[in-house]
């Protein structure tokens, strides 16, 4: 259409955009399509929410995983013929020496079976000498009763042991009471091999927040633990942590040379490798499912705006017979159409993130409506319900939201330009 002085105007101009805003908010009577516009403005709203919640909780139970997973464990693990003493604490010496290592931890690990007030469980003991045990940050620093202070205090390392705060609930047990740990790699006999018992003292309990932690390990001092499993002066594995576990697949050169002869080395995305390729597998399919619930969503605008150029075929016929080119109708169509997919995707964006924030007042909330655990520590492992808004992740579902919504607005809308006046008029 010509603007002032009979200049053609611009693309996406101001006249275009009144008439498109005036569309949209014209009332039923009107021939407007109000009711539709809200369905899909509300529909991608709540698809593109629920997209931004789903993957977030994700990226956070997966954050939450890893940083337990990795804090709680090593991230690479030394074994072979390295393992034998004195070697173990040579070579326990250099690992500490290496770049980029924080801790080399000589450790002794077993399962057995532990017993306390009647209640007997299976657990996993782990020995490990009190210095580095206090320099393990996530036990050292979640401690929930007792202390550090005194264990390893004693003849071979003393009877204090340190269990986790599940561990202690199911066996009934508080800081200060005996509970008994059984081998079942005991001593020999005439009569065959028998299990191996000895009472220990509780002397502090930690809660790393993962429940299958909480729930399993005790940790007792290495020269402890050697004797009592009967491993002499040897040990099981060396833990190994690094500045940085994403580059512990690159570190293994190293800490193989570090280690010495007949070292060998495994990082932790060997020893946990299925785990987390089942989150990733996950993952990415729950992406593909709710992408493809925006898309359909987003389809609601194809309705609407199939409905609004039916009814104003009347006003595309004028508009065309006063000098306005089929660009600008597709143009007027388009923004309808797109302006109910971006308001959309915006509060969706909004109500995403405010939920994200807010995730855990709204987990309590919900809980203390229903009288159910929302998120049960026994069956996800964590406390708590996680999240974590990855702006890359935001910026893709924003992109897609939007690139569907201007992709079914283009239909339409060329379907609208291609109108023919004189038979949008013959019948009015």
């Amino acid at each position: 259409m010509s603007g002032k002085n009979g200049s053609i105007a611009a693309p996406f101009s101001a006249w275009e955009r009144a008439v498109a805003s005036r569309y949209l908010r014209a009332k039923r009577n009107q021939g407007g399509v109000a009711l539709i516009s809200i369905i899909s403005f509300a529909g991608i709203t709540l698809a593109v929410a629920a997209l931004i919640i789903v993957m977030s909780v994700m990226n956070g139970f997966r954050a939450e995983l890893l940083s337990r997973i990795l804090g709680f464990n090593g991230h690479a693990y030394v074994t072979g013929s390295v393992l034998t003493s004195p070697q173990y604490e040579l070579a326990a010496k250099h690992l500490r020496a290496t770049p980029n290592v924080t801790q080399a931890i000589p450790m002794v690990e077993a399962q057995a079976m532990a017993i306390g007030q009647g209640q007997i469980t299976g657990v996993i003991v782990r020995g490990v000498t009190p210095n580095d045990l206090r320099h393990i940050e996530i036990i050292a620093g979640n401690m929930k009763a007792g202390s550090l202070k005194t264990f390893g205090q004693g003849e071979y390392g003393g009877d204090e042991l340190v269990v986790g705060q599940r561990l202690a609930e199911q066996l009934g047990v508080r800081v200060g009471d005996v509970i008994s740990i059984i081998s079942p790699s005991g001593d020999a006999t005439a009569f065959g091999s028998t299990p191996r018992q000895k009472d220990y003292v509780v002397g502090g309990i930690f809660s790393v927040g993962m429940s299958e932690y909480d729930a399993a390990f005790v940790y007792m001092p290495l020269e402890q633990a050697q004797l009592f499993f009967g491993r002499d002066q040897a040990i099981d594995v060396i833990e190994v942590k690094l500045t940085d576990p994403d580059r512990a697949k690159e570190m293994k050169p190293a800490l193989m040379k570090a280690a010495g002869p007949g070292a060998i080395v495994e990082d932790w995305t060997e020893k946990n490798s299925s785990f987390f390729e089942a989150l990733q597998v996950e993952r990415t399919a729950m992406r593909l499912i709710l992408m493809v619930v925006v898309a359909v969503v987003a389809l609601n605008i194809i309705s609407g705006l199939v409905m609004l150029v039916k009814n104003k075929s009347r006003d595309i016929a004028i508009l065309r017979t006063i000098g306005a080119t089929r660009g600008a109708i597709l143009r007027i169509f388009f923004m309808a159409g797109a302006s109910i997919g971006a308001l959309g995707t915006g509060a969706g964006l909004l109500l995403g993130i405010l939920f994200c924030v807010f995730i855990q007042p709204i987990q309590r909330a919900v809980e203390f409506l229903t009288g159910a655990h929302v998120f049960n520590a026994d069956v996800y492992f964590l406390s708590h319900l996680p999240a974590k808004v990855d702006p890359v992740e935001v910026a893709i579902i924003i992109a897609f939201s939007l690139g569907m919504s201007f992709f079914w607005s283009v239909l339409p809308a060329w379907w609208a330009s291609r109108l023919d006046p004189v038979e949008a008029l013959r019948f009015e």
